[in-house]
């Protein structure tokens, strides 16, 4: 029935643009992007904070396979991989561990991570093929998006469709086939505008991990006069992954084992998205912003369960795999929420100087609903089964932001800002039939912060705020263990950043002192652990022109200190380093171009990792639960070029993993092998 409903859809794209294209006069374009989280670029040397800018030219050059591939270009950032699709994302800044769901991530200003009050936040990863652009802040300016900014704010930027068609696809490694149809088309004053993009890929899958995935967006907008514009975008997205949370034991990784460890496991999603913005230029320094979001998302995840008596067993080729018995297990939850985010921006000129002030109210709802249930191999993913879990997680937040910036001077502005974010937290138990339980709370996030400029080339700048993640639900109702507060810290950012005609680079110090780190729980399987803890480091990006078509791109991060507070019963020691949060990471991209071709040459460096709080060296082999153990430091080399055969028709190729490195790219229950070498070849033709 979806698909038939998607069909539907594209054919009245398909039907709006034959009755609307048109030659594209001079004239305004319209807008039709939502909240962007460093506004134009004239603003961003306003901004007192670390920021990062991922272009639509930078993409096109990584030639990425999923956002991984990009958000690794940005200083701070740490990747645990899982597989080369990630499907799952597991992100870590500034040496958050990964996977901890710190940095809130949004779609055009729309939070787009399955659960931020009520549950898991990695289930959802958006295709970075479709966006024209990343942003990632860092700093005080953060609050002004939602709670989980401890580590900033990553906002995906999507591509509004050409006027026009066009038609792109790309063949690789592991049987990888992928093609995508673009189609846009805007009336002859420019003043309405809709287009779609629709993708769909399968592949074998690096060790047989393969997936089946289609990718749909409309987006369309219209200019109500001059002072009124609305956009609306509609997103689909499928994917069934054959993937699971198990991975190699150490003999089949040391002997270049290359086998799926849960051949049976699949990870099935399945998500709908909406949202309109609406922009109101009220006056030439008065300018009002509204958004309002709604998304259902399915993530079934069915995976055979383990002989609790004998977990593992030696294959035919003498190696240690895991022992599955006859039962599988889906862990299934469905996802949705509605929100709407209005802020109004003013300039003014009280007490005698420049000011730009922004006010703003966010009131969001969301909702899991988390069964699990079993059924024989014979008989897998049936409903009929009687259900081992059936509960809801909700959760209601409002919340309020209010900032102003005081140009003291063309050089030196001071920001002030302050967000008030309450919520409460429902639980009811559907099994039981009891009520439903409740978790009240308030947070209050200050902020503060200011730029000088010296020159033209030179700016400093810093910040210090208060920054919060909401616990799980799990942790604060029907835990064993007392509720655990809302994760805070008090970070602060100090540095420098500039440009020339050839150079542009920013440095940055940071520090995050937690009065409680809580360290990752799973709503109602175990509490998570908290207490206090402290990250200090430097980010640094550089990038240099040498002219006659060559160009640098690097940056490097060091994380000194990254350690707990205290011990922590059976989970970590005081002074122990925070798992997944390497000391150094560091990323080169050099880049050629001449004429039609352009190619680059990306390298990537993460030093090592610990598993676990405990630090241990060794795998912890005999747990069937998350493992420990020290992860060694790796790079990787990649190779993409482009050619223009004419102005419609353009190749691409890649080679990812040059060198063909064997390394570990994280730890579940096993090892996860970081991909082998792989090529990629692809063309795109535009009528």
């Amino acid at each position: 029935m979806r698909k038939q409903f998607l069909l539907i859809i594209l054919a009245v794209v398909v039907g709006v643009y034959t009755s609307v294209h048109a030659e594209e006069p001079d004239g305004r374009v319209l807008r039709l992007d939502a909240i962007t989280v460093l506004g134009q670029q004239q603003d961003v040397s306003l901004i007192p904070g670390s920021i990062g800018i991922v272009t639509e030219g930078l993409i096109e050059q990584v030639q990425p396979r999923s956002t991984e591939d990009v958000l690794r270009r940005v200083p701070g950032v740490f990747i645990k991989g899982e597989e080369e699709s990630a499907v799952v994302v597991n992100v870590g800044v500034r040496g958050l561990p990964a996977g901890d769901y710190k940095t809130l991530v949004l779609e055009d200003g729309v939070p787009i991570q399955p659960g931020i009050f009520v549950g898991n936040s990695r289930y959802y990863n958006p295709r970075i093929q479709r966006m024209k652009g990343v942003e990632l802040l860092k700093g005080a300016a953060s609050l002004r998006y939602g709670p989980n900014t401890i580590g900033g704010v990553i906002n995906y930027l999507s591509r509004t469709p050409a006027d026009g068609v066009s038609i792109s696809g790309r063949v690789g490694s592991w049987n990888t086939r992928e093609a995508t149809i673009d189609v846009g088309a805007s009336t002859a004053d420019r003043s309405a505008r809709i287009g779609a993009i629709i993708t769909h890929a399968r592949s074998d899958g690096f060790m047989d991990k393969g997936f089946e995935m289609t990718d749909l967006m409309v987006k369309g907008g219209v200019s109500l006069g001059d002072n009124h514009y609305v956009g609306v975008k509609f997103l689909y997205y499928e994917n069934d992954a054959n993937i699971s949370y198990r991975g190699l034991f150490p003999d089949a990784y040391r002997a270049g084992q290359r086998f799926n460890p849960a051949p049976d496991d699949y990870f099935l999603t399945e998500r709908m998205a909406f949202d309109i913005n609406h922009e109101w230029q009220i006056h030439p320094d008065a300018h009002l912003q509204t958004l309002a979001y709604w998304s259902d998302m399915n993530r079934d995840y069915w995976r055979f369960q383990l002989d609790e008596a004998n977990p593992t067993t030696i294959n035919a080729d003498g190696f240690r795999v895991w022992n599955y018995r006859d039962e599988v297990q889906g862990n299934n939850r469905e996802f949705e929420r509605f929100g709407i985010d209005s802020r109004l921006t003013m300039q003014h000129w009280t007490f005698g100087i420049g000011n730009e002030s922004e006010m703003g109210v966010r009131v969001m709802w969301e909702e899991m609903v988390d069964q699990t249930i079993r059924a024989d191999r014979a008989t897998p993913r049936q409903a009929n089964q009687p259900l081992l879990r059936n509960r809801i997680d909700s959760a209601e937040s409002y919340a309020f932001f209010a900032q102003n910036r005081f140009d003291f001077t063309e050089e030196f502005s001071v920001t002030a800002g302050l967000r008030v974010e309450t919520y409460e937290q429902k639980r009811e138990d559907r099994r039981r039939g009891s009520a439903a339980d409740r978790f009240t709370n308030t947070e209050v996030m200050p902020g503060l912060g200011a730029t000088y400029r010296f020159s033209p080339q030179v700016q400093i700048f810093g910040s210090v705020y208060r920054a919060f993640a909401p616990p799980l639900v799990g942790s604060v109702i029907g835990a064993e263990m007392p509720p655990t507060d809302a994760e805070t810290s008090i970070n602060i950012d100090v540095g420098i950043r500039g440009s020339s005609d050839h150079i542009s680079y920013e440095l940055t110090a940071f520090q995050m002192d937690f009065s409680n780190q809580v360290d990752p729980g799973v709503s109602g399987i175990r509490n998570p652990n908290e207490g206090s803890a402290l990250i200090q480091g430097v980010e640094a990006a550089i990038g240099y022109d040498f002219g006659n078509g060559f160009r640098a791109d690097g940056n490097v991060t060091w994380i000194p200190t990254a350690e707990y507070g205290e011990d922590r019963p059976g989970d970590a020691l005081k002074g122990n380093r925070l798992p997944y949060s390497p000391e150094w990471m560091a990323n080169l991209a050099l880049g050629y171009e001449i004429g039609k071709l352009e190619t680059v040459l990306l390298v990537n460096f993460v030093g090592e990792v610990f598993g676990d709080g405990m630090n241990r060296r060794d795998f912890t082999t005999e747990s069937t639960g998350t493992w420990g153990g020290r992860i060694p430091s790796y790079y990787t080399i990649d190779l993409t070029g482009r050619y223009a055969v004419t102005p419609d028709l353009s190749v691409f190729g890649a080679v990812k993993n040059l060198t063909d490195e064997r390394y570990i790219a994280g730890l579940r229950q096993g090892i996860y092998v970081g991909p082998e070498r792989s090529y990629e070849i692809g063309a795109r033709y535009a009528f």
